[in-house]
């Protein structure tokens, strides 16, 4: 593990700007990260705004800074599985809902808000929306490496859709849910836990397969049981139902020790390993000294069967009577005081087979959770074993210092001021990055190896980056912590293996990944200067195929009963089969009234059309110095695809251009602009026809 950068905010009086207590941080699919500060009045001090700040990793120098209006501090930060929206609940109960506005990141605002006046949210989670994955490393197909797992949304609308919402638990054992209505409204209900009410501490929500949820619940004391509650969400008669019910609870094992047992008084984490699985939970227990983390696990037990019974003979099918009971997997040794927790959001497999092709591969991702200390320092275990993979040593106050994972504590200078420690700590959503808020309030992004910092030969570490890759293809997440890892010279040998995962894929399959690997080679291609031309090609195509889409989808059947095929597909099909190089000849097969629009909405597409008209001259003139330099636009010149889709969209703005000549591209060396496009795509579809068929002899005309 390593540092990718340091976030130092603007310079601000430090009367004015401090870390909030607690400190919250969240981590988007879309590489957005949130997290909170405190923003004292100049005049009162007492007086306090609540922040949201709000960066790109990828620009973490702009950050957007949101003025809550929460009247206490705020307690819990979660995105929605879009990364779109973002939660933030509050000390008096308060919570808000922010979205985009305009879909710009560096413009929020919130429209949809619930509260429970007076009562501290210490929990807060999206309702699941159904969709889960399962991640193996050893296949090839992408339907293999990434299987859809049969899970049902918490709850659903009428034809299976599932409803959008929220579940928070309060410090007083209520759990409170919101309905986000298809018609905007939002449908409020609370229930308690249990009927006996108590003080929850620290809560934690988790899901099942069957669209129940979990709630696990403490009052932070290590000697009181660690309470788990199931909760099912129903609609009736428009109204909001939430019914609970008791679930087998559990003690920490460390007040079970006679050497432990006062030794940690307090559970300062409670957290489920993931949130689909709701029979994992992750405890830690601390005191002003230490801490000792613990992992248990909930399975299926036999009811023992008291002795009376055992000689009876057994009825024919008669099962033995099974029970749910905690059972602890694995414990750490005391340690250093525990600050901050960060759990993985890749949902690695973690079956036997999935555990073993990790071991053999040195694949981690996803085995690993982060636990921050006091001391600065961050470990990462396996959130299994709980065995040490990793260590990185922070800053202090009084100097910064990083050593090797395999480097013995005992060697580490211990700084004689206070330390810099994590009061937030959060895993990127392929788990090759951990950000990291500091008592000081500035940001740290760290780099965490897919090894673990384990020699792997260029083969297997490319195989890793590419597994990842493609599942941020597949899942429609931000891949800029991947890229973190490629270097200059990987990124020819990634981009090529890419292409050939995905041209191994059913055509099906490819048509719907094919806007998002051209997004992926372009962000490769730029982090070499090596292949910054190609950069710019994928960059261009990516504004083709948006255009070309635009330009279909204003396209219309000609009858009121829909073809099979829409008017887009068709004008691709012809244009591929028809290898005239005559435009009008193409245009005889196309039913005109298909492509007839308003005078104003083609006067608006002029600016599309001139860009089309200027990329395809701009081509065909670089055309006889191709193989002398490298220059950006090149790439088209060998992609048939791309001038087989350029040469689509000449027909298009042929045909409008006989319905208003204003539309068409205007070339001020020619007095005939339809001229000018018969003879650009006469060009154009002879150096379509040599893409195609290298040995056709239309290039050398």
């Amino acid at each position: 593990m390593e540092v990718a950068y340091v976030c130092e905010w603007e310079k601000r009086p430090k009367s004015n700007h401090c870390p909030s207590i607690p400190l919250v941080c969240a981590w988007s699919c879309r590489n957005l990260i949130a997290f909170t500060t405190d923003l004292k009045n100049e005049e009162d001090e007492k007086d306090l705004s609540h922040m949201i700040h709000i960066i790109d990793t990828e620009h973490p120098w702009d950050v957007y800074s949101i003025n809550s209006g929460h009247t206490e501090v705020i307690s819990c930060l979660e995105w929605d599985q879009s990364g779109s929206r973002l939660l933030s609940a509050d000390g008096d109960g308060q919570i808000k809902c922010w979205g985009m506005t305009e879909h710009l990141v560096n413009s929020w605002e919130s429209t949809l808000g619930s509260a429970i006046e007076g009562d501290p949210i210490v929990a807060l989670s999206w309702l699941h929306n159904g969709v889960k994955l399962a991640l193996h490393s050893g296949s090839t197909n992408f339907g293999e490496k990434f299987s859809r797992v049969k899970f049902s949304p918490s709850l659903t609308l009428f034809g299976g859709k599932p409803m959008e919402g929220w579940l928070a638990v309060t410090v007083s054992g209520l759990v409170t849910v919101s309905l986000l209505k298809p018609n905007g409204a939002l449908l409020t209900a609370s229930e308690s836990l249990c009927r006996l009410r108590g003080r929850v501490a620290l809560a934690d929500i988790a899901f099942t397969g069957g669209g129940n949820i979990v709630v696990a619940a403490t009052d932070g004391s290590s000697s009181s049981p660690v309470q788990f509650y199931k909760v099912c969400v129903s609609v009736v008669n428009e109204k909001c139902r939430i019914d609970t019910e008791l679930l087998p609870s559990l003690f920490m094992r460390c007040t079970t020790d006679p050497v432990r047992r006062d030794k940690y008084p307090a559970v300062t984490h409670l957290k489920f390993l993931t949130r689909e699985n709701s029979e994992q939970v992750l405890l830690c227990a601390s005191s002003q000294m230490g801490s000792i983390v613990e992992c248990w696990s909930l399975r299926k037990e036999g009811l023992p069967v008291n002795n009376i019974f055992q000689h009876r003979s057994p009825v024919v099918g008669e099962k033995q009577p099974m029970i749910l009971k905690w059972r602890i997997l694995s414990a750490t040794n005391d340690l250093d005081r525990v600050s901050a927790v960060a759990l993985p959001k890749l949902p690695i497999s973690i079956s036997n087979t999935d555990l073993k092709v990790a071991s053999d591969t040195k694949f981690c991702p996803g085995l690993g959770l982060a636990l921050a200390f006091h001391d600065g320092s961050i470990q990462i275990l396996h959130r299994l074993s709980l065995h040490t993979m990793g260590v990185f040593y922070g800053s202090s106050t009084s100097g910064s210092s990083q050593r090797g994972g395999d480097e013995p504590a005992i060697k580490r200078q211990r700084a004689g001021g206070p330390t810099v420690h994590f009061k937030a700590l959060q895993f990127s959503w392929t788990s090759l990055a951990l950000v990291g808020v500091d008592n000081h309030g500035k940001l740290h992004m760290v780099r965490v190896s897919p090894s673990m910092g384990q020699i792997l030969d260029m083969n297997t570490l490319l195989r890793h980056l590419l597994f990842l890759l493609e599942y941020c293809m597949v899942t429609g997440y931000d891949w800029w912590d991947v890229l973190l890892h490629v270097q200059p010279t990987m990124v020819h040998s990634l981009v090529e293996k890419l292409h050939e995962e995905y041209m191994r894929q059913n055509q099906a399959l490819q048509q719907v990944l094919s806007t998002r690997i051209v997004a992926v080679k372009a962000s490769l291609c730029k982090l070499s200067s090596n292949t910054a031309a190609r950069a710019c090609d994928f960059h261009a195509k990516l504004l083709l195929i948006a255009i070309s889409s635009t330009l279909k989808s204003l396209l219309r059947p000609h009858l009121l009963n829909t073809p099979d095929k829409s008017p887009g597909d068709r004008l691709a099909e012809i244009c591929a089969k028809n290898t005239d190089t005559d435009i009008d000849k193409v245009m005889i097969n196309l039913k005109t009234e298909e492509f007839v629009l308003d005078a104003s909405t083609l006067q608006s597409l002029q600016q599309l059309i001139q860009w089309v008209g200027d990329f395809v001259l701009y081509l065909l003139a670089n055309l006889p110095n191709q193989g002398s330099i490298v220059r950006p636009g090149f790439g088209f010149l060998r992609d048939g695809p791309s001038l087989g889709m350029l040469r689509e969209m000449m027909v298009v703005i042929r045909i409008w251009g006989l319905l208003k000549p204003g539309c068409l591209p205007i070339y001020t060396a020619t007095s005939d602009n339809q001229d000018s496009m018969s003879l650009l795509f006469r060009l154009l579809t002879k150096l379509w026809l040599c893409c195609e068929d290298p040995a056709s002899s239309a290039y050398r005309e």
